[in-house]
């Protein structure tokens, strides 16, 4: 089904389809499905054939592994503009870790087969999503090194803003209950991610279960501006 306005500019700015057109977007999506799924509706399993990648609109989803003792270990949790699982498509492989939703989400399903094949039809968007996924590779590097050279206050600051629509004025934004994920995708303790809220506050920053209320995003802007780690 045709995609909405509001989710195609979703979909510019998801690294997997950054730099294509609206209409290169439109063909590669075409047997897409979007779905809602509540909490707790797992996506896939580990070692299951992969068939389909996903596009985050709206909520949470954990990509986890479990381990040989049984252990769940948390790989990543993806939000509102983000892709999951399109490198098991691309390698026609198992999928290397399993996907619940963790709050309620609205989600494109992209099947791999038709996929790949408007690839093989288009090398030229081909090329364009291999120099996408670079950049996107490059980010990723310059994200684990602010891992470890800026302050967690910071680091959560930024993490935020990215979330919000450009903008002025107040925000509200929904994070997962569970806030050790949110810890883990910033590479904190649980304990040192309370801390960082309460910094915070002076931003007017406030937290209310899984709802966090930004009363100026211009004044966090300034706050990380502001950050020696932003210099």
């Amino acid at each position: 089904m045709p995609i909405a306005s509001a989710d195609m500019e979703v979909l510019v700015a998801v690294p997997v389809f950054s730099g294509l057109s609206r209409g290169d977007i439109a063909d590669l999506t075409a047997e897409a499905t979007p779905r809602r799924a509540e909490r707790g509706t797992v996506l896939f399993l580990q070692e299951e054939p992969a068939t389909h990648f996903y596009v985050v609109f709206d909520g949470w989803v954990k990509v986890f592994r479990q381990t040989a003792d049984g252990q769940e270990v948390v790989i990543h949790a993806f939000s509102r503009g983000e892709s999951f699982a399109e490198a098991a498509i691309f390698e026609a492989a198992d999928y290397p870790a399993s996907a619940e939703v963790v709050e309620d989400a609205r989600l494109l399903a992209v099947p791999g087969a038709p996929f790949l094949r408007a690839l093989t039809a288009r090398p030229e968007i081909s090329l364009a999503i291999l120099a996408a996924m670079s950049r996107r590779m490059r980010f990723l590097i310059q994200q684990m090194e602010r891992r470890t050279s800026s302050a967690a206050a910071d680091r959560l600051a930024e993490f935020l803003l990215r979330l919000c629509s450009q903008g002025m004025g107040p925000a509200v934004l929904r994070l997962p209950t569970d806030k050790t994920l949110i810890a883990a995708r910033l590479g904190m303790q649980p304990e040192t991610l309370s801390r960082s809220f309460a910094r915070l506050r002076g931003c007017g920053v406030t937290t209310r279960g899984g709802e966090v209320r930004i009363a100026d995003m211009a004044a966090l802007r300034a706050y990380v501006r502001r950050s020696p780690s932003a210099a």
